[in-house]
């Protein structure tokens, strides 16, 4: 007598959906860390930039240079704010994947505990069926020798 589990297709089924999202949710990690290094990048070269700008004003700097320096900075802010709803919109996407991937794990752990218990009556069951047979060939045994 081999053991079936009645719900091992949903289970296997459960399992499957849980790996991918688990990749979705890889993905977006992904995702999120490579918009988050392009703000980054972006915030580094607007600091540099206006550290730049402040040097050379000490120094001395032409009205068309400022204004070319306030220019590129406005379009600097522009992207730098783009890549903020970027980071923002990876960062919900990302948890909102973690959310899912936990709910599944908790789906596929309920139906893992539930063959656990189904394999464990499955044992019992079997155990005493043998007690049984054991018991049955004992008392066979035992007419046997009180008929003698």
């Amino acid at each position: 007598m081999s053991y079936q589990y009645k719900f091992q297709r949903i289970l296997t089924l459960k399992e499957k959906e849980k790996d991918e999202v688990q990749e979705m949710y890889r993905g977006s990690i992904e995702k999120f860390e490579t918009v988050a290094e392009k703000l980054y990048e972006f915030l580094k070269k607007k600091e540099t930039l206006e550290q730049k700008q402040q040097t050379q004003l000490q120094h001395g700097l032409s009205v068309q240079n400022i204004r070319h320096h306030q220019q590129f900075i406005a379009n600097l802010e522009k992207t730098i704010s783009y890549y903020q709803d970027l980071v923002i919109q990876a960062r919900n996407r990302m948890n909102w994947y973690e959310e899912k991937l936990v709910d599944m794990n908790v789906e596929v752990k309920k139906y893992e505990k539930m063959k656990e218990k189904d394999f464990r009556r499955f044992l019992r069951d079997i155990q005493l069926m043998e007690n049984k047979q054991l018991d049955e060939v004992s008392v066979v045994q035992y007419m046997k020798r009180r008929a003698r």
